[in-house]
């Protein structure tokens, strides 16, 4: 890849994370079967379940275990899920094909990047050590790093200051709605990842994106 000229008014590229940074997929996936196993109940598939996991806990246990549960229930599902997730987190789960490259064109071009997730920080730091990417970005904030998640803004304003950055001279990229309403609040660039999880339920051409990428290294021309 070309190196950038010095007129990039872009210095910071912040990512959502499950669907758009890293293929979780399979590993949320894998925590569902097994609390399907554990009530006696078949095993879904991965490519069932991918567009749904950017929606957390509350939408895979749904998924699983339909929409008329007892409250009760469904809590009791949703702590024992998060809790066998957190045993079996990074089975599976790897950057989405051709993202490590576009990571490595930022840092040589020196863009720092950050993580702005909904995903609770004792899933997400752990994550990132096991992948080796915690020490590379240079913000990571959680679903309960402050009180306020996406859509609400300030999580992107808190990234952007963490990398030395204004709003203005960042692009947002994330996989759901939540993230572009999130990232426009705050004026940055935002960029739909349509290699993401989104179901056909969904009609991100009314979320009033920038744009929309098909594959990470898609990002790269937005930089200018």
């Amino acid at each position: 890849m070309a190196k950038l000229d010095n007129s990039s008014k872009i210095s910071s590229v912040l990512f959502d994370l499950d669907g758009t940074l890293l293929d979780t997929a399979p590993d949320m996936t894998n925590a569902l079967n097994l609390l399907l196993s554990e009530e006696d109940k078949a095993p879904l598939t991965t490519e069932f379940c991918r567009d749904f996991v950017s929606h957390g806990s509350v939408a895979m246990v749904t998924l699983g275990f339909g929409e008329q549960q007892d409250p009760d229930e469904f809590e009791r599902r949703r702590l024992r899920f998060l809790h066998l997730y957190e045993r079996n987190l990074c089975l599976d789960t790897k950057l989405f094909e051709g993202m490590d490259e576009v990571l490595l064109f930022l840092e040589e071009n020196y863009i720092r990047w950050g993580i702005v997730t909904n995903k609770p920080a004792f899933l997400t730091n752990p994550l990132l050590e096991q992948l080796k990417l915690s020490q590379r970005a240079c913000s990571v904030i959680s679903g309960d790093t402050i009180p306020e998640r996406k859509p609400d803004p300030a999580p992107l304003y808190l990234a952007a200051s963490q990398c030395g950055s204004l709003a203005t001279e960042c692009i947002y990229v994330g996989d759901a709605e939540r993230d572009i309403q999130a990232g426009n609040r705050a004026n940055m660039q935002t960029l739909i990842a349509s290699y993401g999880y989104i179901d056909d339920s969904q009609t991100p051409v009314n979320w009033g994106a920038n744009g929309v990428i098909e594959y990470p290294d898609e990002i790269l021309p937005w930089l200018n």
